[in-house]
């Protein structure tokens, strides 16, 4: 048995906002992510599986209105939302992913019944979701996934004529008015410059790594785009040989790099560290093609390690009998 057993855990990678910095969205975000890892953790304390562990985290990320998935999900450009996400097992090197579903609630629920009860790997659009409903899955009415802070910035972006990820949150800040219900004005990161993904990998008290990645994709995307989260090897990876990784990031960009797969590559076949490995990934090979993101990744000697090359990045980690650690900016 392994008594390293930890879960790391990310909500997306970006540029601080410079304009408002307001002390309780920064509490929010940290007690959310404290939530989700303790989550986490109880699974794997309970001496459950790392596959389990991260659903679990995922699962939650993709509940929470603050990140990027599930029900906090952005727009397309047809003002609707489109859902990615992916998970492996690093035990088995099984792997399932969905992407572009419109109804699910839980897109991280069916990309894992992908991996355990389906010959293929991916499954997308109108196919991914008459799989879920094949296997039971909660749908829910598109509207679910509507938030006022996503709506606010796709009118922005919209306004913009193009992605948010190209345009000065200050913008946003001065011009939203901040409601109770609504972090957007007041993120730690500025929206517009955020990659918003969701992840989770762990290391179990069996020796075993798996990792999961969820998201709605970039505000204002092309509906049909689909990026890193859902592809094995870019968004998300795991193989109890060398490691679980997640990515967040400039999707198309870790699509290029396959950066998830190159970290645990660079373990196999250079023979260097996690850490050695997710470094050379975030700051030295990305940065290249102007690749932009972090990742998160475990060991299976429980190393964990949570490189970035923005400003900040939403995440965290927790060791089985520790309390959990959690951070917003470098």
């Amino acid at each position: 048995m392994n008594s390293t057993a930890v879960i790391a855990i990310h909500g997306g990678a970006g540029t601080i906002l410079r304009a408002s910095m307001a002390s309780d969205a920064e509490q929010r975000y940290h007690a959310e992510l404290h939530h989700v890892l303790a989550a986490g953790q109880g699974v794997l304390a309970a001496g459950g599986s790392a596959l389990d562990a991260v659903s679990e985290a995922v699962r939650l990320l993709e509940d929470c209105p603050l990140f990027n998935a599930g029900h906090g999900a952005v727009f397309t450009a047809e003002g609707t939302h489109e859902l990615d996400a992916s998970i492996m097992d690093g035990r088995t090197l099984e792997a399932g992913a969905i992407s572009c579903v419109t109804r699910v609630r839980n897109p991280i629920l069916v990309a894992r019944r992908v991996l355990e009860a389906s010959e293929h790997v991916m499954f997308t659009g109108a196919g991914a979701e008459a799989f879920a409903a094949a296997q039971g899955f909660e749908f829910v009415d598109p509207a679910y996934f509507h938030t006022d802070a996503r709506y606010k910035q796709w009118l922005l972006a919209r306004g913009q004529q193009g992605s948010m990820l190209d345009h000065d949150g200050a913008t946003l800040a001065s011009q939203s008015s901040a409601q109770p219900d609504d972090p957007t004005p007041h993120e730690p990161i500025d929206p517009n410059r955020k990659f918003g993904t969701v992840g989770a990998v762990a290391l179990d008290q069996h020796g075993h790594v798996a990792a999961a990645t969820s998201t709605g994709g970039l505000t204002n995307k092309q509906a049909g785009r689909v990026g890193d989260a859902p592809l094995i090897g870019a968004g998300c990876y795991a193989d109890d040989a060398t490691c679980a990784v997640s990515t967040t990031g400039s999707g198309e960009m870790f699509m290029r790099m396959v950066a998830a797969y190159d970290v645990a590559a660079q373990m196999a076949y250079r023979g260097v560290s996690l850490e050695e490995a997710a470094a050379d990934v975030v700051m030295n090979r990305l940065p290249r093609i102007n690749g932009r993101g972090g990742l998160i990744a475990v060991d299976a000697r429980g190393n964990v390690t949570l490189p970035f090359n923005t400003e900040g990045m939403y995440r965290g980690f927790a060791r089985v009998g520790e309390a959990p650690v959690t951070a917003i900016y470098r």
